[in-house]
């Protein structure tokens, strides 16, 4: 997934970790609502990873150059590396991947579908944009993770470079052609509003995911803290727009 910038990186790394977050994951699964919730997350995670080598090999179809296109290649390969990881650790705490993912078919596709880009810069965009929400959503829950699990999560969040190369060949792409910055900003600002949602949508229907967020498994937030949470990530998409040359 597209990690473009360290902005939530603090939700991750400084908290004090106490409690399951302090633990490692032979002693944290033996709670098997905490268990549960972290294979809904994984099984969530390695789907938007499947979902995202897909996109990308996708858009390479779009990309204007040869280079463009080897590029987009190489961030496909990568997601396509962390959903194995992702596929690995399902079953080695001995949950079935395919039946571990299934829940956020529906969910992740329909968001895709609703997203779908019109062009090569609406895609870049979406990657950057609607991928670093996801991340940085995904960060804020690895706070609360235990150790191991914590680890793999933040390994799989490493940016694939689309963050760099989106930045740059959109803000190329306005400095040739200033009107093209109104269309993107307009796209980016659905694509936030999309992305909140179908996290949002992916939470609510796990009760577990929903219990780690509200309290109750794990260093679980409360129901401010979930709004300051959700606060911080726009802060992080503004910074992002800003990135891109475009208003948020």
């Amino acid at each position: 997934m597209t990690t473009p910038d360290n902005t939530s990186d603090a939700s991750a790394t400084a908290v004090e970790h106490t409690g399951v977050a302090a633990q490692d994951w032979a002693t944290a699964s033996a709670d098997p609502q905490y268990r549960a919730a972290v294979v809904d997350l994984l099984g969530a995670l390695a789907y938007g990873e499947l979902a995202a080598f897909e996109r990308l090999a996708e858009d390479a179809k779009l990309a204007p150059t040869l280079a463009d296109k080897a590029e987009l290649a190489k961030m496909a390969s990568a997601e396509f590396h962390h959903y194995e990881k992702l596929r690995d650790r399902l079953t080695e705490i001995g949950a079935e991947p395919t039946q571990a993912m299934e829940p956020f078919v529906a969910a992740l596709d329909g968001f895709h579908k609703q997203t779908a880009p019109s062009d090569w810069l609406e895609g870049l965009v979406k990657a950057y944009v609607g991928d670093s929400i996801a991340s940085d959503f995904y960060r804020e829950v690895a706070a609360r993770l235990d150790s191991d699990t914590r680890g793999l999560v933040l390994a799989v969040l490493d940016d694939t470079g689309h963050a760099s190369f989106a930045v740059e060949k959109v803000r190329a792409a306005i400095d040739a052609d200033p009107r093209v910055g109104g269309r993107l900003a307009l796209w980016a600002r659905r694509l936030m509003g999309e992305a909140l949602s179908q996290s949002q949508r992916v939470v609510a229907d796990r009760d577990a995911l929903s219990t780690m967020l509200v309290g109750g498994v794990a260093d679980g937030f409360d129901l401010a803290e979930v709004g300051k949470m959700f606060s911080r990530i726009t802060e992080a998409h503004t910074k992002r727009m800003a990135a891109l040359g475009l208003a948020a």
